[in-house]
């Protein structure tokens, strides 16, 4: 594998990483009762992380492996 697929690896790794951090803590914050202008701020978080991930996809839609 070469520098630059386990770079593209690494950032993929890392959008993805976000988005479930972003999504588990948005859970956690609605099962202990937080508001939804603060459930909010997290949701519209997780769409520009998802946004990000896509555009990744889009651009470097397949990661060469050798």
């Amino acid at each position: 594998m070469t520098a630059i697929a386990i770079d593209r690896f690494t950032e993929l790794d890392d959008l993805v990483l976000r988005l479930k951090g972003l999504v588990l803590v948005r859970n956690l914050l609605r099962s202990r009762g937080a508001g939804p202008a603060e459930v909010g701020m997290f949701s519209a978080e997780i769409d520009r992380a998802r946004d990000r991930l896509a555009e990744f996809v889009r651009r470097d839609g397949r990661l060469k492996t050798h």
